[in-house]
């Protein structure tokens, strides 16, 4: 918390002082070492501890009855958050906040960025209907362990080996699982030891974004916008979640909110659910009393597929464009947007930005002109922090009701509180 505010101020400071091109020159890549610390670690982390959850359960039917109901349950969170989303954005109208010539401005000073955006969706809207179930399957292990973007690759290999562990005798497997229970316990700790750098890593993102931001006029015109994401995603985090702890997973909304504080933290401040995964599962295991096997299984593939914070925005963004530009989206199309942005969410990569490439496919099928996107672009990073905050909130709260439905959560021991 510290690191975080010290940043915030130190960038207003810098901001005055003209001092941008020092924060960018010597602040900034010590917020991008720590991030990018925790995403090497990332990949070993999945390997590891997936590898031992899934042999753990040392039954195939475990494995598809966990699967089902994670899946299950990330979906249904996923289409509530839209649906939240488009109610909002339905009763605030925002779109209609903007005036001619403030969305002329934004559109011509963020028209390259956006277009990048755009030209990345035109490659994933020209694949086939059945690509996404294609690009599941890797066809180079090694390649898709050295990208961030293909997390869905990786477990899917690593669920197979998993599988392939169950199969065989088990004096002959029981050597392979000694190997990744050890291999997960250095990575946790390499965790520990990156965690110390922490304040200084989230002080130098910080500092570095609040430089980077556009000018104050140019943000008052999407106040009306960033108020229904908002709006949504604390809806969200103060009584949602919560709420589905309390009921399913039996325990109080304050046990669940002190427990993942810590990753809500690192999710906010580096925007990737992906880089957070090694502070989310410590924090349900140790502190929420998730058992091992259920979170070495559940938070991974959330990391990657549950994607709640950020299917709110893509709904709320569709209609917010759709009515800046004077379009009025019938509840038809307005339904094609919650199925879309549902599966497009699952396709989204844990990285920071890469729900404003699903939201252009997710624009699209509802025949929203794709420029309009330049003009959320100005404010797209501290929003997209807060619903980072958001997806890695629901992947902890899934967990916790996964595991009370297995039988596989515990009390936290005395020193874990």
């Amino acid at each position: 918390m510290i690191g975080i505010l010290a940043g915030v101020i130190f960038g207003f400071v810098a901001a005055q002082l003209n001092l941008a091109d020092f924060v960018k020159d010597w602040i900034k890549p010590f917020g991008t070492i720590f991030i990018n610390l925790l995403k090497m670690i990332a990949v070993p982390l999945i390997v590891t501890s997936l590898v031992k959850g899934v042999a753990d359960l040392k039954d195939i039917s475990k494995l598809g009855k966990m699967g089902g109901r994670t899946f299950a349950i990330y979906v249904a969170t996923t289409a509530f958050s839209i649906a939240l989303g488009l109610v909002i954005v339905n009763i605030v109208r925002p779109g209609y906040l903007i005036k001619a010539e403030s969305r002329q401005v934004m559109m011509e000073k963020f028209a390259d960025g956006a277009s990048s955006k755009i030209a990345a969706a035109e490659t994933v809207k020209q694949s086939g209907p059945l690509q996404p179930l294609i690009d599941i399957v890797p066809d180079n292990l090694f390649r898709a362990a050295t990208d961030n973007t293909s997390m869905l690759q990786v477990i899917f290999f690593v669920v197979f080996f998993g599988i392939g562990l169950i199969l065989i005798p088990g004096n002959k497997a029981k050597p392979v699982i000694d190997f990744f229970d050890g291999a997960n316990d250095v990575i946790m700790k390499l965790i520990d030891i990156i965690m110390l750098g922490a304040p200084i890593g989230v002080f130098a993102l910080l500092a570095s974004l609040v430089v980077e931001l556009p000018s104050l006029d140019l943000l008052t015109a999407l106040l009306g916008y960033a108020f229904c994401v908002l709006l949504g995603l604390a809806i969200l985090l103060t009584l949602f979640y919560p709420m589905l702890v309390k009921v399913f997973a039996k325990k109080s909304p304050a046990f669940f909110m002190k427990g993942i504080a810590p990753a809500q933290l690192l999710a906010f401040s580096t925007s990737s659910s992906a880089a957070t995964l090694p502070v989310s599962m410590e924090r349900a295991q140790e502190h929420l009393g998730v058992d091992e096997e259920v979170a070495s299984f559940v938070l991974p593939i959330g990391a990657t597929v549950n994607m709640d914070g950020t299917a709110l925005y893509q709904g709320v963004a569709a209609v917010f464009i759709a009515q800046a530009f004077g379009m009025h989206l019938n509840l038809g199309e307005q339904l094609g947007i919650l199925l879309t942005a549902t599966l497009a969410s699952i396709g989204t990569a844990a990285v920071p930005g890469a729900g404003m490439v699903m939201l252009v496919i997710v624009m699209a099928k509802a025949g929203i002109p794709e420029a309009g996107l330049a003009l959320i672009f100005a404010i797209d990073r501290p929003l997209d922090m807060c619903r980072t905050v958001a997806n890695v909130t629901s992947d902890l709260c899934v967990s916790m009701i996964i595991a009370k439905s297995l039988g596989k959560l515990h009390e936290p021991k005395p020193s874990e509180l």
